[in-house]
């Protein structure tokens, strides 16, 4: 068989990353898009990149429609499954978020399956095991998972959990649970391969753009996506992966925090340092259902157990400072703020 790896969602910010990651080292890539008309644009972005699009095909898939999933594993080794949806607006039907990434998990490693791939990596999130914990005073690890039951799990992390619930329980089934590995990225940062900002780095986009006087003291977990590639592409054939989870996180910062760091590299424009009062968020609130929905996140600072995935890159994670300077270069350099 050859080294061939179908990479589901290779328009996506990650996916790009992995697929640049796998063609350096070597191996042939076939790319899933919703419609063949974004091949060429990926194409070009990958080959600007640097990467060797002479080992690059494309695959038309949708995460809700069953064709072309099995033409799609003819001579495939690895299944990168990295497509999920992500809505940056809260949904009002969970469903619209659920459904996509629970039957497109199903349907991709069916497939796999059904081929006999080697083995499949999947894109989960920390979304999987930080929410609705009855407790945030110890360090959270790969043993957790987000509590469904809880007011506090919203659309995104059900639908990362559930979707990660079912690969464990597919592969179960098929007894072939070391023949899976699952990284679990925090909000990813680090460059941009195109003009598609990605999801965490509308983060760096907002306090850019100049229109917030100060940040909500929002915390949130980061990791630059060249470590999460790097995690992804390493995970198909070391052992220490296989039948595990991985946390791929560098560090947990606030809002305010993350703004301090990108200043000094933009002292042009105007990035909010200071903190939101909490009673100006609750008004904020009153009027927007996604602030309404994180409320109970605002100065809480959860504590993810690290240590996993440098460990298994055998070096330290990328800073998240360098991490979303990167970012907001690329936004500038892209002219998108």
């Amino acid at each position: 068989m050859s080294d061939r790896v179908l990479v589901t969602g290779i328009s996506g910010f990650l996916g790009g990353h992995v697929a640049l990651q796998l063609l350096n080292a070597g191996y042939t890539v076939r790319g899933s898009v919703r419609n063949l008309s974004k091949a060429d644009k990926v194409r070009q972005t990958l080959a600007k990149a640097g990467g060797d699009v002479s080992r690059l095909d494309f695959v038309a898939l949708d995460l809700l429609a069953d064709a072309g999933w099995d033409a799609a594993m003819d001579g495939v080794r690895y299944l990168q499954h990295t497509a999920s949806p992500f809505v940056l607006e809260t949904p009002k039907d969970p469903q619209e978020l659920i459904r996509p990434a629970v039957e497109g998990t199903r349907r991709a490693l069916q497939a796999a399956l059904k081929a006999q791939v080697e083995k499949v990596v999947l894109t989960s999130s920390i979304a999987a095991i930080q929410y609705g914990q009855p407790s945030y005073d110890r360090l959270l690890t790969e043993a957790d998972w987000s509590n469904l039951d809880s007011p506090q799990t919203g659309a995104y992390p059900a639908s990362k959990t559930l979707a990660e619930r079912e690969a464990w329980a597919i592969m179960d089934a098929a007894g072939r649970h070391d023949d899976l590995a699952v990284i679990n990225p925090a909000g990813i940062f680090g460059p941009l391969l195109d003009e598609d900002p990605g999801t965490s780095s509308t983060l760096v986009r907002r306090l850019l753009d100049g229109r917030l006087p100060a940040a909500p003291k929002l915390y949130m977990a980061a990791v630059d996506v060249r470590d999460v590639a790097a995690l992804q592409v390493a995970a198909m054939t070391d052992p220490a992966y296989f039948g595990q989870r991985c946390i791929a996180a560098e560090g947990v910062y606030s809002m305010p925090e993350i703004g301090a760091m990108l200043k000094p590299a933009f002292p042009d424009r105007r990035v909010p340092t200071a903190t939101l009062p909490h009673w100006v968020v609750r008004i904020a609130a009153l009027f927007d259902r996604d602030i309404a929905n994180n409320l109970h996140e605002i100065g809480r600072a959860k504590r993810l157990d690290t240590s996993r995935a440098p460990q298994r890159l055998g070096r330290k994670l990328i800073d998240t400072p360098s991490a979303v300077i990167a970012t907001g270069r690329s936004l500038v350099e892209h002219g998108l703020v």
